[in-house]
This record gives C-alpha cells, structure tokens and sequence, in this order.
C-alpha cells in the first residue's frame, strides 16, 4: 500500500489530475459491470476507489500548499 502512494507523490500535479480523470472512468466501468454480475469487479473497484482517493487527497495537500505559500505544514 506504501508502494502506491510513493508511486503518486512521484506524479507531478497534471500526471495526477489525468489519473484521476482515469480513475472515475474506470470506477464507472466497473460499477456497470458489478451490476451485470461480474464478481472480479468487486475487488478491483474497492481498488480503485482507495486509488482515487488517494490521488485527491495529494492534490488536495499540493493546493493548499500553495495557498499557504509553498511551506510546508
């Protein structure tokens, strides 16, 4: 778990924002295939819902950041 948030803090802002987007489609998909009864579904969408909340939570942290002018709290 450690491994996938070194791997996103690696990611410079606008590499985070596409995974992001990449994310809630991917989310989507699967939710659609959850409701058809794929059963493999269910574990890669916990997955990416933790994926993606980490991302936004790095976005978040990079945005205030630079509201508070680049220190860091």
């Amino acid at each position: 778990m450690a491994r996938r948030s070194e791997k996103l803090r690696d990611l410079n802002t606008p590499e985070l924002e596409v995974q992001q987007k990449e994310l809630g489609e991917q989310i989507f998909r699967l939710r659609f295939q959850l409701t058809t009864g794929q059963s493999e579904a269910l574990a890669r969408l916990r997955s990416a819902r933790k994926d993606l909340a980490r991302v936004k939570t790095l976005l978040r942290e990079r945005e205030q950041r630079q509201e508070h002018g680049n220190g860091k709290q």
